[in-house]
């Protein structure tokens, strides 16, 4: 199935919800202008929105996190990039759900939404998940904040893949890097059966690592991917694998897929200062098959998604 991009637009949404998720985390809901139904009904997993953040205020002071407290007060000129973690799409309304972490002063302006304010988007943005329906076996490798693309991409699997079988594996730093998870464990069972939420309502099994080994197993998610594949043995040709995280556990994961010979897709992350190619800020060094030398692609047009092996890991 096709992942090409859909045709993207700037456009006004409401705020229905800003939920806090811990400390750092939040769930934003925006429904979207009616205009705006076509394109996003149509839109991939993987793909994203720019949000304008511009003129949004700052939380109270005693609010602000001690880390954030000089650059907090930066003017805040460029639109923020976000992947999604759900579209819903009815005749009558289009709702986004974004996930997000504070890590500075655009997404702790953020923090102050609150329901009916109004936010000005642009998108759907890049090119998302190729969807292949003939697999067997899709594989979720998702790091930390990689999460969100996957938990959309796993809805889309289950509707449109209806024979596939669907594994996620998740991994963060520690526990509380999790806290956008609906975590639920078993204190009657062993400490590395841990079952998220957002994939068990779609019947997806997880596989939770964490560095520290607060919940799951200890140790990197792709340390539990690659004892995964040694133990199953998948069929690289009737199985794939999509992943998001930070470019180090990418690379480690392109580097199963082609150990394993599983095709692979990866969600990258790059500063996107417009979100539509024009600035050029985003380039990705690619592998061109057919001269065999390297040449630049786009993050936010060509991608975010690549496949492993076109992306040049250094």
């Amino acid at each position: 199935m096709s992942n090409s991009p859909t045709k993207k637009g700037i456009f006004n949404a409401s705020v229905l919800q800003n939920r806090g998720l811990g400390d750092k985390f939040s769930r934003l809901s925006l429904e979207l202008e009616k205009k705006a139904h076509i394109p996003f009904s149509n839109a991939s997993a993987g793909q994203f929105i720019q949000i304008d953040v511009s003129n949004l205020a700052l939380p109270d002071e005693k609010l602000i996190p001690g880390e954030l407290s000089d650059s907090a007060r930066r003017n805040i000129l460029l639109r923020r990039p976000f992947s999604f973690a759900d579209i819903d799409s009815s005749k009558n309304s289009t709702i986004v759900e974004i996930l997000y972490c504070v890590l500075g002063p655009a997404t702790l302006r953020m923090k102050t939404l609150r329901t009916t304010d109004i936010v000005n988007l642009i998108g759907p943005l890049g090119t998302g998940f190729t969807i292949s329906e003939d697999k067997k076996l899709a594989i979720l490798a998702a790091g930390g904040m990689g999460a969100p693309p996957l938990i959309h991409l796993a809805k889309v699997l289950k509707n449109r893949c209806p024979n596939t079988e669907i594994i996620a594996f998740v991994g963060a730093k520690t526990k509380i890097d999790l806290s956008f998870f609906d975590i639920k464990t078993d204190k009657l069972k062993i400490k590395s059966d841990v079952i998220l939420g957002e994939f068990a309502k779609h019947n997806i099994k997880t596989v939770v690592s964490t560095d520290d080994g607060s919940v799951g197993f200890k140790g990197f998610v792709t340390e539990t991917l690659a004892d995964w594949l040694r133990k199953n043995k998948p069929d690289g040709k009737n199985a794939i694998i999509y992943t998001c995280g930070p470019e180090a556990m990418l690379s480690a994961t392109a580097a199963l897929s082609s150990e394993f010979k599983i095709p692979c897709q990866v969600s990258l992350e790059r500063r996107m200062a417009c979100g539509t190619g024009l600035c050029q800020s985003c380039a990705v060094k690619c592998r061109d098959k057919t001269s065999g030398g390297t040449l630049y692609k786009l993050c936010c047009k060509d991608g975010p998604v690549f496949w492993s092996d076109e992306v040049v890991w250094e």
